[in-house]
């Protein structure tokens, strides 16, 4: 299945999601090794799959375990300036859906064996939630709102460059 990923207008729209994975106060997020930039265990909705099944893909491809969806947590509307595919500076609109997982037993089991986009190798890392602000991470609200968890969907619009 191909990731939906749609050329428009010399830009790209980019639908994904990212799973929130959240135990003993740390989240779980990604590192690559030429980024100095953590980001959330996730990625690209296939065509034709719900993003719920995208995101339990996901978290199963990059941790090697299996989780349950809690809630949806966050809407992100992401617009930004990217060198992508074969267009420098491409302007950006990405559509996000953030989901909280349940906690497993399994957490403990995670591992990380996947390789990004562009072959850097990526590895796990449970941050701790109070001390997201010392970190450079994607999404950037991680480091006021997991602080702050609520029951409701929370709706972010981002305007980068």
């Amino acid at each position: 299945m191909a990731d939906i990923t749609l050329e428009v207008n010399n830009g790209y729209f980019i639908y994904k999601v990212g799973a929130i994975i959240i135990h003993e106060n740390k989240v779980l997020m990604v590192k690559n090794e030429n980024f100095e930039y953590y980001y959330t265990v996730g990625g690209r909705v296939h065509f034709g799959e719900t993003s719920e099944n995208a995101v339990l893909r996901e978290v199963f491809e990059e941790t090697g375990i299996e989780l349950e969806i809690d809630r949806l947590a966050y809407v992100h509307e992401n617009y930004f300036v990217a060198d992508f595919l074969d267009i420098a500076n491409a302007p950006c609109h990405e559509l996000a859906l953030y989901y909280l997982m349940k906690h497993s037993d399994d957490t403990e089991n995670i591992k990380c064996n996947s390789i990004g986009a562009d072959g850097g190798a990526e590895s796990l890392h449970w941050l701790p939630v109070t001390e997201l602000q010392n970190y450079k991470l994607f999404p950037e609200f991680y480091k006021t709102e997991l602080q702050n968890l609520r029951n409701e969907v929370g709706h972010f619009i981002t305007k980068q460059g």
